[in-house]
């Protein structure tokens, strides 16, 4: 990754992670929280592919993991994210733009279902019930209406921020298209020199020919 795609994507998921635990989780609301750092790995995931996506998720995941007042084992949600953000990678528009909302209104839904029960499955494995007391099935419906809600407000605006750090003039790619311009730029000076050059020497004959052949024919003289 580069370092503009990082530097973005971590001032992206500290204010993500600041605003959820600080706000979010502070409004009581029935059910689940609203996953505002789900929803940037998911804007992020969308135009870096899933290879950024699964690393961005895992270290997203892994700060939340650590962050108070988590109450959960390390690495939990660190996994969650990174599966997360490398399934929602591989739906990667292949322009970057998104046609319409409704693909990744779809994506928003499906990843707060998976994410919900990926989380619930993976503490199950390590002994943590605490979703069969509150209810997996108002988990599920509470996470899915809750991030489906707050999406529109998010994931548009993380993904336009990721597509102009794309188009950053000092990446790697643009200094790669730059030579290659550069390249193209002086190879074809240099044809357009040396083809003038060229040009240049053939209307000179052509106007000695012609001055030969008016003074030929002024003077009488035969051309041979």
């Amino acid at each position: 990754m580069r370092v503009n795609r990082i530097l973005l994507s971590s001032s992206l998921i500290v204010v993500a992670l600041v605003v959820q635990v600080t706000v979010l989780a502070r409004l009581h609301l029935p059910g689940a929280v609203p996953d505002l750092l789900l929803l940037t790995v998911l804007g992020l995931a969308l135009v870096y592919g899933h290879v950024g996506g699964a690393l961005i998720g895992f270290f997203a995941g892994l700060l939340a993991d650590l962050a108070p007042p988590a109450d959960h084992a390390a690495g939990r949600y660190a996994l969650v994210l990174c599966v997360i953000g490398y399934l929602a990678g591989l739906v990667k528009p292949e322009t970057g733009q998104v046609k319409s909302a409704s693909g990744p209104m779809a994506v928003v839904v499906a990843a707060a279902l998976g994410s919900t029960l990926l989380y619930a499955g993976v503490g199950a494995l390590v002994g943590d019930t605490a979703a069969r007391h509150v209810g997996l099935g108002s988990l599920l419906f509470t996470a899915a209406l809750y991030d489906l809600l707050l999406a529109p407000f998010v994931v548009p605006g993380v993904m336009a921020l990721a597509r102009r750090a794309e188009n950053d003039p000092l990446a790697d790619t643009s200094s790669t298209k730059a030579g290659d311009i550069s390249s193209g730029w002086l190879a074809g000076g240099t044809g357009l020199r040396i083809g003038g050059q060229r040009g240049n020497g053939g209307l000179r004959a052509r106007a000695a020919r012609a001055r030969v052949a008016r003074a030929g024919r002024i003077k009488g003289v035969k051309r041979l």
